[in-house]
């Protein structure tokens, strides 16, 4: 029996082996890894999460990041400019000098581990595997996670990669537009935790007293100060739970100012691993407009204003709440105070119209169909190899 055929037979016996890909440049890449992670684990497949570029280059990788929050919070147009020139390059001639080591790193996980599939939660390394598997007798399945919405980025839609995995029917809808063939096109969700999909969020019919808001903040310490307080005096209702996230050092002492100047509508949290429990607790939640973030919103059935927005990337994830009819832009406390007084004015009945509406839209287990769908073609793939191997 041929040697391919041999392998096949074995990747049918034995569970599958996923190797995902993040990079350490947003949360997004990150969080939809770790999740397709859990919900392929669940499923009797093993993987690894990796980061290339913290691995190769963690030193450059390290300094790119904080420049990176440091531009897209202080400078969003700087860094609008910056994402747009991405758009011209064509990253599957151009090698950066950054980007060597990290390459080379991705080659030795694949070598080493011998994964059946590939899977990349961010858009540079489909390029680095094209050329690292070029020759290849039996490479592994390739699929890219598009961690972004509607307003997709060159480097996403030109990645030579087996199959892209997408947020919604927008942003298919959007990538078919600009050239991508559809039947490559997969509209699994955002991998979201797979505890989104056994929790039951707060219901359409709840009487919102109180009315409880999960505010998610950046490192701004005035933007804490406005904006809890433009929620806090919307309504006696209101009551607000700040996450206060990594932060929590930089900015506790303004959000205490705010807990005692509202006694017993306030609670303070640091860095949390429980954001599926406090999404699906609370009516509402205010935050940057980042794809996690977004998505975990909408798996949620939680209503979302955002208060902080990077041009470029995250503008495609707005649009997708303003599509769904669950959520919209208020960047300034007046617009914040006004935007909450509309969904709180008769009965609530705003905010229930967008609750009923995130219901229709589901997606509350991206992370479960991506997995799904991803050991489904590998099974399908090595029953293929297998009866081309008897032949």
């Amino acid at each position: 029996m041929p040697a391919f055929a041999l392998e096949a037979r074995r990747r049918l016996t034995m569970p599958a082996r996923i190797l995902i890909c993040t990079a350490a440049f947003g949360e997004g890449h990150n969080s939809a890894a770790r999740n397709l992670a859990l919900a392929l684990q669940e499923a009797g497949a093993e993987t690894q999460v990796a980061d290339p570029c913290m691995l190769g280059a963690p030193v450059s990788t390290r300094w790119i990041c904080k420049g990176y929050r440091i531009m897209t919070t202080r400078a969003p147009r700087l860094w609008y400019r910056v994402y747009l020139s991405t758009d011209k390059v064509d990253f599957s001639r151009q090698r950066m000098p950054l980007m060597r080591k990290p390459e080379r790193k991705l080659g030795e996980l694949v070598a080493d581990w011998k994964p059946d599939a590939v899977v990349s939660t961010y858009p540079l390394y489909p390029y680095f595997l094209e050329r690292l598997l070029e020759g290849n007798p039996n490479p592994p399945q390739l699929y890219t996670v598009v961690t972004d919405s509607i307003e997709i980025n060159a480097a996403w839609i030109k990645a030579p990669t087996g199959e892209w995995l997408v947020s919604d029917p927008y942003t298919r809808q959007a990538m078919i537009k600009d050239g991508v063939p559809a039947e490559r096109l997969v509209d699994t969700g955002f991998p979201v935790n797979p505890a989104f999909s056994r929790m039951e969020p707060v219901p359409a019919d709840d009487p919102c007293e109180p009315f409880k808001v999960l505010y998610f903040t950046t490192g701004r310490r005035l933007h804490v100060r406005r904006i809890s307080k433009a929620i806090l005096q919307t309504s006696p209702r209101t009551q607000i739970t700040i996450v206060l996230g990594r932060n929590v050092r930089h900015l506790y002492k303004k959000a205490k100012e705010i807990k005692d100047a509202f006694p017993g509508r306030v609670k303070l949290k640091g860095w949390t691993r429980k954001v599926p429990a406090l999404l699906n607790s609370h009516h509402l939640v205010v935050g940057k407009a980042g794809g996690a973030t977004v998505h975990e919103a909408i798996a949620a059935r939680c209503p979302m204003l955002v208060h902080h927005l990077v041009p470029g990337q995250e503008e495609g994830n707005l649009r997708l709440l303003e599509k769904i009819g669950a959520g919209m832009l208020a960047e300034s406390p007046e617009a914040l105070r006004s935007a909450v007084a509309d969904m709180l004015a008769d009965n609530a009945t705003l905010w229930r119209s967008m609750k009923r509406k995130l219901a229709a839209h589901g997606r509350n287990a991206g992370a479960i169909s991506a997995a799904r769908h991803i050991l489904q073609r590998l099974e399908k793939r090595g029953e293929e190899s297998s009866t081309s191997g008897e032949g």
